[in-house]
């Protein structure tokens, strides 16, 4: 059935074209076709397919009227062109759009190319393009397709695998392997497995190869890459060391860091670079460290000759180990010996060895201040190293300062100071040093590095401050301040500084606070002040609207005598403050058909700024205008302003699709500002949210896009800002309705204590009579089904199908062999008769259903037919019947609630 279907399509297109070439009076135009021409696959764009020209009568003598066209192709393809090359000669070439291919594409094409000339007279011709195939060379798959292969090899691994190499022949021909050059010690076989040879030693072999693969199909055609094989250097071998030496000699009290030996050590792994060597010490021993990296062993902590153990045993054993890696690989060992020589380094010592002494300014001469000798004592346990004395006092201010003799060690102050004395203005505190002799000759530089080697001696290091005595107050630089502050400066700016000073030597701490004043309503003070600079900082925001100076008073203190200050902060205009309007949110509904320059729906919007004037404003839809159909007026210069239809809504043209605007409308205060002043001032915004529905006329149709079907349904909407509406309905009504269900429990169990129900035997059931339905409500909906048109057909050039297409929309869809090619009536169903039938108007399908009247919906409500009861359903089913009232295309569903 479907083939016979199918061969009547064909002779109806050919007797079509038969009869439009009746009656353009078709002659033999095209000389040099039908004809048979072949092309390889993969030739570029205007590769010549076919020669052929076209031959005039003399009575077309003006030329051609329709050059010649390729009219059909089958299968379809765009892949040839006809070009002209001068005197109605024309050959037939590639076009590259697609790019034959043989293997994936069908291998001949029938052109079906046709020409009229200037009279009127046609001619249809076909020409076979044979596609021929060409051997194209292998190619690589995989990584060796897109980069160059990297192989990798460990050292001493065997002979085996190292790589399987992968290509393709576009002609599935038999592919063989071959790899150049031969020297290197691997071998490709002809499948394409890549084998090493031999077992690779890094220390000796070379540490890379380059191998160039080549692949090569039955006809010589082959592809080469390359194949980089890196040899992998493991660790084999086990490091040794370098150096002779085994036994040191150091003298005691070494600073730590004093390096004693260079270890170093070769791994026979890094000939070629310099040695990655781990060395550590073996033995417990707490006097020695060794740079693990480098092998440098110094001196790590103090070591002292005089102590046990090292002052019977001076020898230490030390155990330096290398490796080769720090967790545990190929190691060495080797013992070193390390003698510690003694010196005399035990000086004469004074615990504590500074001290500090405070005075009065006032004290008198003659005064005695320290003994040093109570502090002081020498640990050498043989004579002479155990004796000293007392030495070169010197430092800044000594001559105020003496010692009564050079073995008492008694210090005395020998003159009186005022620290109030310009020669000593500022010194306050004197830095004496004595130093503590040794008589024996000492080695001290080693183990405190403050000796010297000329004196030998021990310093001691006395600071005698001098305590002032408060005498001045502190002063203000001014006995008021005065700072100006913009408004929206930042809580916690720093908006000045008051400073005070005292004539007392060393000028005493002034601390810095706030004692009166700097209050609003709202903060007991708004400002702060820094106790030790007097930075001034802001604790609140300031409002030139509410307050627009403050004052307050500032007092410096020196902790015995203060003294006061008075600041004023005036507070600068700032435009800070947003415009706010009323409403900020506004919901509303417009009919399609509103004029241009209607106020929508008599909307408006007032506006107020704290800082600027009414007539700053200036009103603009930001977001959401789409076609600019909202403007407001007046745009600019006052306080209020309405919402205008600019142009009318044009859905019918598909200009407007949308229905719902929702508009965000903001009013700044620059409306006074220079285009200059605007980049410079500060501009508020405030903001307003429109949303505004347009709604369709009953006879609006909706646009759609064809082959689908639009419901439209009417929606109760809350505003995303009152979410919490629907919430807090719902809860109450579960809350209520819960109260209401307890308390009829409550009355019914009180019913039936006291009044219990008289048994009857033909007492009614109190269960209700299940046949008893109740009334149904009838849900119209307003469906719109809108069917394509499918005016032409083809057949898919790869599964050979026919298929049905719509020239303006573009749809497809496969061709059913009963389906006729003509275009399908819409459809209309009516769930009260249940039946369907073609529309009747003409042939023209309108596009949309018209919903039923108030009335009729209204009556249906009050009377459910018979058969509206019996059956139920949620959709109308369809009849065979034709309908009795034609012209009705709305669907009725009927639905139990």
């Amino acid at each position: 059935m479907k083939d016979r279907v199918i061969k009547t399509m064909k002779s109806t297109v050919l007797l079509f074209i038969l009869l439009g070439v009746v009656s353009g009076r078709r002659i033999q135009l095209l000389r040099g076709l039908p004809a048979t021409g072949t092309v390889e696959e993969n030739s570029p764009a205007g590769v010549s397919v076919h020669t052929f020209n076209v031959t005039l009568t003399p009575l077309s003598s003006e030329g051609v009227a329709i050059h010649p066209t390729i009219l059909n192709s089958n299968p379809l393809t765009e892949a040839f062109d006809i070009e002209s090359t001068g005197d109605l000669v024309y050959q037939v070439v590639t076009s590259g759009n697609p790019v034959l291919d043989y293997e994936t594409m069908p291998k001949r094409f029938d052109l079906q190319i046709f020409v009229e000339d200037t009279t009127g007279r046609t001619d249809l011709s076909t020409l076979t393009v044979q596609v021929v195939d060409k051997n194209e060379p292998p190619v690589f798959r995989g990584n060796m397709a897109i980069q160059t292969v990297t192989i990798y090899i460990l050292e001493g691994t065997r002979p085996e695998r190292i790589y399987q190499v992968d290509a393709a022949d576009p002609e599935n021909g038999g592919l063989k392997y071959s790899s150049l050059p031969a020297s290197v010690p691997f071998l490709v076989l002809e499948s394409g497995s890549i084998f090493s040879k031999k077992v690779f030693d890094y220390e000796k072999d070379p540490h890379w190869y380059f191998l160039n693969i080549t692949v090569t199909d039955p006809e010589g055609l082959n592809s080469t890459k390359t194949v980089n094989i890196n040899i992998i250097n493991i660790d084999d071998e086990r490091p040794y060391f370098t150096i002779k030496q085994r036994i040191y000699r150091i003298p005691e009290e070494q600073s730590p860091g004093t390096v004693v030996a260079n270890i170093t050590a070769k791994d026979p792994d890094d000939e070629d670079s310099p040695s990655r060597l781990f060395y550590s010490i073996q033995s417990s021993d707490p006097y020695f460290s060794i740079n693990p990296s480098t092998g440098v062993l110094q001196v790590t902590r103090r070591i002292d000759r005089d102590v046990p153990p090292l002052k019977l045993h001076p020898n230490i054993s030390v155990i330096v180990r290398v490796e080769d890696s720090p967790s545990g690989g190929h190691a060495s060992e080797m013992e070193i010996i390390i003698t510690i020589e003694d010196i005399n380094d035990n000086p004469p010592e004074c615990i504590p060895s500074t001290f500090r002494k405070e005075i009065n300014e006032n004290t008198t001469a003659g005064t005695f201040l320290l003994d040093l000798r109570n502090y002081c004592k020498d640990i050498d346990v043989d004579v002479p190293n155990n004796l000293f004395n007392f030495t070169g006092l010197s430092g800044f201010g000594s001559n105020n300062f003496a010692l009564e003799s050079t073995g008492s060690g008694r210090l005395v102050m020998t003159g009186s100071i005022d620290l109030e004395n310009p020669a000593t203005l500022g010194v306050e505190v004197y830095s004496l040093t004595v130093r503590v002799r040794d008589i024996a000759s000492p080695h001290y530089s080693s183990k405190y590095p403050f000796y010297t080697f000329l004196i030998f001696s021990y310093i001691i290091y006395i600071y005698i401050r001098i305590k002032p005595v408060n005498d001045f107050f502190p002063v203000f630089d001014s006995l008021s301040y005065e700072f100006n502050v913009r408004e929206t400066t930042k809580v916690g700016s720093r908006i000045g500084e008051v400073h005070a000073r005292d004539a007392d030597w060393p000028p005493s701490v002034i601390t810095y606070s706030i004692v009166a004043g700097g209050g609003t309503r709202d903060y007991t003070n708004i400002f702060w002040i820094s106790p030790t600079n007097g930075d001034v900082k802001i604790l609140a925001r300031l409002d030139y609207e509410t307050t627009q100076k403050h004052l307050f008073t500032v007092q410096a203190s020196d902790q015995e005598k203060t003294a006061t200050a008075s600041v004023t902060v005036n507070v600068l205009d700032v435009n800070d403050e947003e415009p706010v309007c009323s409403p900020n949110f506004y919901a509303s509904q417009i009919p399609v058909s509103l004029s241009a320059g209607t106020n929508v729906n008599g909307f408006r919007i007032q506006c107020q700024d704290r800082d600027s004037d009414p007539r700053s404003f200036r009103y603009f839809i930001k977001e959401g205008n789409v076609n600019n159909h909202f403007t407001f007026s007046p745009s600019a210069g006052s306080n209020t302003s309405r919402l205008i239809l600019a142009s009318r809504f044009d859905y019918d043209s598909g200009l407007d699709k949308s229905w719902i605007y929702r508009l965000r409308v903001y009013i700044t205060d620059d409306n006074l500002l220079s285009a200059r002043d605007k980049a410079t001032h500060l501009v508020k915004t405030g903001t307003v949210s429109l949303s505004i529905r347009v709604i369709p006329n009953p006879t609006t149709a909706i646009t759609t896009t064809p082959g689908f079907t639009l419901v439209t349904r009417k929606e109760n909407l809350y505003s995303d800002s009152a979410w919490y509406v629907p919430f807090i309905i719902t809860l109450g009504g579960l809350l209520l309705l819960g109260l209401l269900g307890y308390l009829g429990l409550l009355l019914a169990m009180w019913l039936r204590t006291r009044c219990p129900p008289a048994r009857k035997a033909d007492s009614a059931p109190l269960i209700n009579d299940p046949g008893k339905k109740k009334p149904k409500k009838e849900v119209v909906l307003k469906m719109t089904r809108l069917n394509t048109v499918f005016d032409g057909e083809a057949r898919d050039p790869v599964t050979g199908k026919i298929y049905e297409f719509n020239t303006w929309s573009g749809a497809r869809r496969w061709k059913k062999s009963s389906e006729p090619l003509q275009p399908t009536p819409a459809m209309q169903v009516t769930s009260g008769a249940k039946q369907w039938w073609p529309s009747d108007s003409g042939g023209q399908d309108t596009g949309r259903a018209e919903a039923p009247s108030k009335k009729e919906t209204s009556e249906k409500r009050k009377e459910p037919t018979t058969e509206t009861k019996k059956e139920p359903t949620t959709a109308a089913k369809p009849s065979a019947r034709p309908s009795q009232t034609p012209g009705q295309d709305g669907v009725k569903v009927q639905k139990q609630k």
